[in-house]
C-alpha cells in the first residue's frame, strides 16, 4: 500500500469516527462540518498525489491534539475541554488517535518532491480551513443540529 493511500485511509478513519460521535451525541451536522478539511487529503491520497501529505498533516495533528485534550480531561489531569463522553465517544477518541498517529508517522516518513513553498502553503491553508471548520461547527445554528 502506498503512503498516499495510508494517509487517505487515516483521514477516512477519522471522518467515520467523528460521524459516529455525531450520531451518538450532539448531532451529525456539527461533525460533518468539522470533517470537511479532511476530505482534501483523502481525495488527494487516493489519487496518489504527494500533496496529500501536506494537506493531511495539520488536520491529523489538530485532531490528535483534540483527542489528547479529551483524555487529559477524562483522566482528571487537565481541563482544556469539558463535557460528558459516552463509552462510544471514548472508543472513537481511541480510533481517531490511532488513525492520526498512523497518518502522521506515515507522512513524516514520506519524502515528497513537492517544493517547499507549495508544501508550506498547503499546510497553512489546511490548518486555516481546519480551524475555520471547527469554529463554524460551534456556531449555535450548527451546534444544535
Amino acid at each position: 500500500m502506498s503512503r498516499s493511500t495510508v494517509i487517505a485511509y487515516s483521514c477516512l478513519a477519522v471522518i467515520i469516527a467523528l460521524y459516529i460521535v455525531g450520531a451518538v451525541s450532539h448531532g451529525s451536522l456539527r461533525h460533518e462540518v468539522q470533517t470537511l478539511p479532511l476530505w482534501i487529503p483523502l481525495v488527494l491520497g487516493f489519487r496518489g498525489h504527494s500533496l496529500a501529505k501536506w494537506f493531511a498533516m495539520p488536520c491529523l495533528v489538530f485532531w490528535a491534539w483534540i483527542m489528547i485534550c479529551i483524555w487529559l480531561f477524562l483522566l482528571g489531569w487537565a481541563h482544556l475541554v469539558s463535557g460528558h463522553f459516552s463509552p462510544t465517544e471514548r472508543a472513537m477518541t481511541i480510533v481517531i488517535g490511532i488513525a492520526c498517529a498512523v497518518g502522521i508517522i506515515t507522512a513524516l516518513r514520506w519524502r515528497t518532491t513537492v517544493a517547499w513553498p507549495a508544501a508550506l502553503g498547503s499546510m497553512v491553508l489546511s490548518l486555516a480551513v481546519q480551524f475555520a471548520a471547527f469554529r463554524v461547527s460551534l456556531l449555535p445554528g450548527i451546534r444544535a443540529q
